[in-house]
């Protein structure tokens, strides 16, 4: 993309691949799975040119960014130290942090572990949770012939055999599936969820119908994914939720800590994760976690990848959020 630099930096003894552009306040945009720094190429100019220098990383594991091999490096606090690192690296004293999905996760626990690095959280899809008081794991859901999502991408190596057989066509059912395009989301519709239950016999591609190019997304925007996930595969973000039971342990001495600095929520009427029971009310009761929380906004008609599928609206809210800081 025209004007939108890229370099190697390192932080947290990892190589790191960022896309940058702007100059004035950092702000930085953390996405999630499956994708890489590009879900946010509607934001970097249009941020930069409001006065931002905005930085969006490959996150450990995935693009050009360096892939440990161990499951273990893959936790919240490596993934918090590198954007910390990342900071470091760019000699910034704050900046405010963006995150959908797993990124998401990600800038809520930056903004508890370091308030005095962030300035501002924006979480979109994914809202501010406690750690659950027993294993993850043990709380998903299982029966003889299904199992959730998170538990198929437990066992190393499945999900990963059936994600790169065809790259392609995967990228394009994973971001449909969850997308606005796919249709509502309700108890009695039927639509597909690509992170429901998935078949243990069938795996979870072979659940979602052959689905069209989502309007949203061109064809030289899944060649780009398709040519990263091509050369870096599935594992590193996979490996996110290798880490579940460890991040509740790991982190379970925060449970209760309140982010207090100031925070926006967003995410989509159709947000595949608004079909997980209990989320709804998790995303109502949210500000006696975030007592700053200045808004939640839901995009009607918009599904997971928020910032892709609604990137105007995205945008305003971004510029209007670090405006009032």
């Amino acid at each position: 993309m025209i004007d939108i630099k890229h370099r190697i930096i390192r932080a947290n003894n990892i190589q790191m691949h960022i896309a940058e552009q702007g100059e004035g306040p950092l702000v930085l945009l953390c996405h999630g799975f499956p994708e890489t720094w590009y879900s946010w190429r509607h934001q970097i100019p249009v941020l930069a040119e409001a006065g931002f220098h905005v930085v969006a990383p490959d996150l450990r594991g995935y693009g050009r960014t360096e892939r440990p091999e161990e499951i273990e490096q893959y936790t919240l606090l490596h993934l918090v130290g590198d954007i910390v690192g990342l900071l470091d690296s760019l000699d910034a004293e704050k900046a405010v942090i963006v995150g959908n999905d797993w990124g998401a996760t990600l800038a809520w626990h930056a903004a508890i572990l370091r308030p005095d690095r962030f300035r501002g959280v924006i979480g979109l899809c994914v809202p501010m949770m406690n750690q659950p008081p027993i294993p993850p794991t043990k709380i998903f859901p299982q029966n003889e012939d299904e199992l959730f999502y998170t538990l198929y991408f437990q066992t190393p190596g499945a999900a990963e055999m059936e994600f790169e057989h065809d790259v392609r066509s995967t990228m394009n059912s994973l971001l449909f599936a969850a997308s606005g395009d796919a249709g509502p989301r309700n108890e009695n519709d039927g639509t597909p969820n690509p992170f429901g239950m998935v078949s243990r016999s069938s795996g979870l591609l072979a659940q979602l119908p052959t689905p069209p190019l989502p309007s949203w997304l061109t064809e030289a925007d899944l060649d780009i994914y398709t040519e990263a996930f091509t050369a870096s595969g599935f594992r590193g973000g996979l490996n996110y939720y290798r880490n579940l039971d460890r991040n509740s342990e790991l982190l379970s001495c925060f449970n209760g800590i309140k982010v207090v600095i100031p925070a926006l929520f967003m995410t989509g009427e159709r947000d595949v994760g608004l079909s997980i029971p209990g989320m709804k009310q998790i995303i109502s009761e949210m500000p006696t976690l975030v007592p700053l929380l200045r808004q939640t906004i839901i995009l009607p008609g918009c599904g997971h990848w928020i910032q892709q599928e609604r990137p105007q609206e995205v945008n305003a809210a971004i510029i209007s959020f670090m405006r009032n800081l």
